[in-house]
């Protein structure tokens, strides 16, 4: 499917009130389309838009009509308490992503799914590619992979963008809680054998306006920054913004025992961008740099 950049399309943004769905509104807005965010309920965040119940496939199917481009940001992502609560993520990231495909490819619309870099085990040495196995360790991985397998079979046409390590402006994330802690305390602890690639909000919801400019053939892409880092080392980066005095010690991810296990190793490839002709986000470290004034306001 084919879209001109030129061209003013309709877009829809599910989960729009979210830190990324905030950032995707945005970023459709400023590329000139007429963009929608939907609620979950009357009166809620989310901008001008429909009420979307992501787990009725009637009004699923009523709301995305007539639009040209649907995003969807929503998920569950409490990743902790999907432990305890599978059925009720499932819910959400596969029957509510299968729902929205369906409705999507009865209407027309192009389907942009925003997946995540659990749907590997973390057991890798070297950057995932697209196609590398699935094997979630963990029930929001599970789900997440559930998610993806139902919007491939139920849109064909659909783009599918995993991610990882967000932060923004637009909610909580790990460089503002690291910088009030900093900010707090004499010393932090931080964990340092969990790879991955720190990903503004802005940057991802912008790789998604170029993906869907540029016609790009269906399938998964990975929406990550460049390079790689550990938590440890993103704190560092995080402090020096900041202008916290806080003196910063490595530690293990056996210290901060949790519910979910974490990928240790959550490295994208960008593998399918480069065949696609769109250009990845750039080096982590850079981006920070031009994030964090904004991020940490």
């Amino acid at each position: 499917m084919e879209h001109d950049a030129d061209v003013r399309e309709r877009w829809l943004v599910v989960g729009a009130a979210g830190m990324l769905g905030q950032d995707m509104a945005a970023a459709a807005t400023a590329a000139g389309h007429d963009v929608a965010g939907t609620r979950r309920a009357p009166g809620g965040a989310g901008g001008p838009g429909p009420v979307l119940d992501l787990l009725d496939p009637v009004a699923v199917a009523e709301v995305v009509r007539g639009y040209d481009v649907v995003v969807n940001c929503a998920a569950w992502t409490a990743v902790d308490d999907a432990e305890t609560h599978e059925a009720e993520a499932f819910a959400v990231n596969a029957a509510g992503a299968a729902h929205l495909a369906r409705a999507c490819a009865a209407s027309g619309a192009r389907l942009v799914h925003v997946s995540t870099d659990y749907v590997f085990d973390g057991a890798a040495t070297a950057p995932y590619p697209a196609d590398g196995v699935v094997a979630p360790r963990s029930a929001y991985g599970r789900t997440k992979a559930a998610g993806e397998w139902a919007v491939r079979a139920e849109a064909p046409d659909a783009l599918i963008v995993r991610t990882a390590w967000l932060y923004g402006a637009g909610g909580g994330c790990f460089p503002r809680t690291m910088a009030r802690l900093a900010a707090e305390r004499e010393l932090l602890h931080v964990v340092d054998d969990q790879v991955g690639q720190p990903t503004w909000t802005r940057d991802l919801a912008d790789l998604i306006v170029r993906l869907v400019a540029a016609g790009a053939p269906a399938g998964i892409y990975h929406g990550t920054a460049s390079g790689e880092t550990s938590w440890f080392g993103f704190t560092e980066r995080i402090v020096a913004a900041s202008g916290a005095e806080v003196k910063l010690e490595p530690t293990t991810t056996d210290a901060f025992p949790r519910p979910a296990p974490r990928p240790a190793y959550s490295v994208l490839s960008h593998d399918t961008l480069e065949r696609a002709g769109v250009e990845p986000i750039g080096d982590w470290a850079g981006r920070w740099a031009r994030a964090a004034p904004e991020v940490l306001a």
